[in-house]
């Protein structure tokens, strides 16, 4: 969700109104997924080098972040969405920490959207993380080390309960993941924009999917291999 701060610049306000801007473009992704009968979303929304950004910044996203949990939660539980976290939770404060608890235990059975929220998450602190929980088990006896396979490490992961993404979509103009799900979007097919987050509207994502309609997605096989496996 990028290009916040320089939505606010261009209009020479602070950057933390951008990131109150772009509360409006999370509304936006939520409810045209529940529109499309899209059952998972991942939101980038705090990555763990966020954290080095100027403190009154880091402030004002941390205000927000308690603001959007207080006020939006008993909304998506009431539309049947589940909310869910991945990242280094510790490094919130615990006010934080608490309301990302009751969120998750209130939503949790709900099935019509899995709405994940990446906060002082990273793609390596994800992969380290798995790697160290494997590391633990092993030493512990609880498994053997030469079973550690792509399928038991994905199994650590966050999101290790959904499907691998289809669809990777970046706003602001960037052409990089930013260490966003390294594993997960191994075959996920990449979309871009230079719409500034808070300008997110629907149509921006009708075009993304249109753009992945039209992609044929082989998975290291050949495309007469993809054809024959739909006949």
């Amino acid at each position: 969700m990028d290009g916040n701060g320089r939505w606010a610049e261009r209009r020479q306000r602070p950057r933390t109104l951008g990131h109150r801007a772009g509360v409006k473009a999370v509304q936006v992704c939520i409810e045209y997924c529940l529109a499309q009968g899209i059952e998972a979303l991942t939101l980038f929304a705090f990555s763990s080098e966020n954290w080095n950004r100027p403190q009154e910044e880091v402030g004002a996203l941390m205000k927000l972040f308690l603001r959007m949990l207080d006020s939006e939660v008993d909304e998506l539980h009431r539309r049947g969405v589940r909310v869910a976290f991945i990242g280094d939770r510790p490094g919130f404060p615990e006010a934080i920490r608490a309301r990302m608890a009751v969120a998750e235990t209130l939503t949790r059975g709900n099935t019509r959207l899995v709405l994940t929220i990446a906060a002082s998450y990273g793609g390596r602190w994800d992969i380290a993380q798995a790697c160290r929980q494997l590391a633990t088990e092993a030493a512990a006896g609880a498994i053997d080390p030469a079973t550690i396979d792509e399928a038991m490490l994905h199994s650590r992961l966050g999101l290790a309960d959904l499907p691998e993404p289809d669809l990777f979509i970046r706003t602001g103009g960037d052409l990089r993941i930013s260490n966003f799900l390294l594993w997960q979007l191994a075959y996920t097919e990449l979309w871009f924009t230079e719409t500034l987050w808070p300008d997110l509207d629907a149509s921006v994502l009708d075009a993304a999917l249109a753009a992945f309609a039209d992609r044929e997605r082989r998975f290291g096989l050949t495309s007469a291999q993809v054809a024959g496996s739909t006949e």
